[in-house]
């Protein structure tokens, strides 16, 4: 099977010692780590798409240039956990290898679009052996906690793009992981749209 999708995944904010921002433990950095050392695979590529930063990914990989890290959210200035600045691109030997992407309150599906654009850059020029997206769908209109206004299509383009990305550089290999949302009905839109298109 080359693509997977678990809708329970995505803690992404716990640190390597801590817990935070509702996780308990980091399974995105977890699957990165299993990833490199079980598995031989030396470049990979994360790419969030949650409302909030995933901060606890970042930082754990800031300074590892094989981690290429995409994230799309809702600016710091206006939401937990405060992170994810254009500026933060990562450190050392990994400066300039992470891209962050904020976007404003109320950011709908064609702020996104044109925003994935860059992150398709990115990758393409990182060419790496494996994908992981973190689908939060707290980035969905009507979600409680945040203020973008993405529709379940923004997730499909990403799944989809990203199978693309992922069959030219990865062996096809992309893991699914939902991530978080507070709307029920936002969570079976986006993540249905995610599955159909891993699955087409």
């Amino acid at each position: 099977m080359r693509h997977a999708f678990i809708p329970i995944g995505g803690l992404h904010h716990a640190t390597r010692d801590s817990a935070a921002g509702f996780c308990v433990f980091n399974d995105c950095g977890i699957a990165i780590e299993a990833a490199r050392r079980l598995h031989g695979i030396r470049r990979v590529a994360y790419v969030d798409i949650d409302a909030h930063h995933g901060d606890g990914v970042f930082y754990a990989f800031e300074e590892d240039p094989d981690v290429l890290d995409a994230d799309l959210h809702e600016d710091g200035r206006f939401l937990y956990p405060g992170t994810g600045s254009r500026g933060e691109t990562g450190r050392g030997a990994a400066q300039g290898t992470k891209l962050n992407i904020p976007l404003p309150p109320g950011a709908d599906d064609a702020t996104f679009l044109k925003a994935w654009d860059e992150v398709e850059r990115y990758l393409d020029a990182g060419k790496p052996e494996l994908i992981l997206l973190q689908c939060g769908a707290d980035s969905l209109g009507g979600d409680p906690i945040t203020h973008l206004k993405l529709t379940a299509e923004a997730h499909a383009h990403a799944a989809r793009r990203l199978g693309v990305l992922a069959e030219r550089y990865a062996g096809g290999r992309v893991l699914g992981m939902g991530g978080g949302g507070y709307n029920r009905a936002n969570l079976a839109r986006a993540w249905t749209r995610v599955v159909e298109e891993l699955a087409a």
